[in-house]
């Protein structure tokens, strides 16, 4: 049977990538991002291949989001699957010097996007008795490193939520799952370094790190496991990517 897919930051990286992967899948795409020209190639691209419906949404804007949600046409208003994927990290300083609207915009974006989203659509899947929320968090929301305050505080968030999530959703066919991506080649650096494009590929030099498909063929397949199974956090890194000791600062 085919779904209703809702993908938000769907122009680029993840987003982009899970949709292309559910449209080869059959399901019906809403594709959700701020830059028009994308979302307009994107949907022109996909609609070969399945219904699709594009909207110019900023997630950090509550009203917008009610207001996109609220008017969802009919062939599009039950949603089945919801990928939260809008998101972003911005800087790497440490908290003393970094820049509170980043923090700020991270806060609004990574935490309140999500929320709005979530929130929005998850009383019409209860209703209906189906639905899966897939956020996209982050291993930074397990694991600290210098510069990531921020940013690794809202993927904890994320992780957190998603737990409360399933909590809250005992009793109902509701799945939710979180993924953890480690270091994955896309435009996550560009926009962290505010477009140093230079700087950002130094993240990825001599890496063979994940790749946006790598992140949508895991996405599509959380879905597809049978209803009955729930995937409740799935953690990913490439293989070239661990932990390395406690750091010890030494007189």
């Amino acid at each position: 049977m085919q779904k209703t897919v809702f993908i938000t930051g769907a122009t680029s990286g993840f987003g982009l990538a899970c949709a292309r992967r559910f449209a080869a899948e059959g399901q019906r795409i809403i594709i959700c991002g701020r830059r028009s020209e994308r979302l307009a190639a994107l949907e022109e691209e996909l609609k070969a291949l399945v219904p699709v419906l594009s909207l110019i949404l900023d997630v950090r804007d509550r009203q917008s989001v009610a207001a996109t949600i609220a008017d969802l046409p009919t062939d599009f208003n039950e949603v089945d699957v919801l990928v939260n994927n809008a998101g972003l990290a911005l800087g790497l300083e440490p908290a003393h010097q970094a820049n509170l609207d980043d923090w700020e915009n991270m806060v609004d974006t990574n935490i309140k996007g999500l929320l709005y989203c979530t929130r929005l659509l998850l009383p019409g899947m209860v209703e209906r008795e189906k639905g899966h929320i897939i956020n996209i968090g982050s291993v930074a929301g397990n694991w600290p490193y210098p510069g990531g305050n921020t940013y690794g505080a809202t993927k904890a968030f994320v992780r957190q939520f998603s737990l409360n999530l399933r909590a809250d959703l005992i009793g109902t066919p509701i799945r939710v799952t979180n993924i953890e991506p480690g270091i994955a080649d896309t435009e996550f650096s560009v926009v962290r370094f505010k477009g140093d494009e230079a700087k950002a590929a130094k993240v990825y030099e001599g890496t063979k790190a994940l790749t946006a498909d790598d992140i949508a063929d895991i996405v599509v397949w959380v879905n597809s496991v049978p209803d009955h199974v729930n995937i409740n956090t799935l953690e990913v890194m490439p293989t070239l990517q661990s932990w390395g000791p406690f750091a010890i600062h030494r007189e």
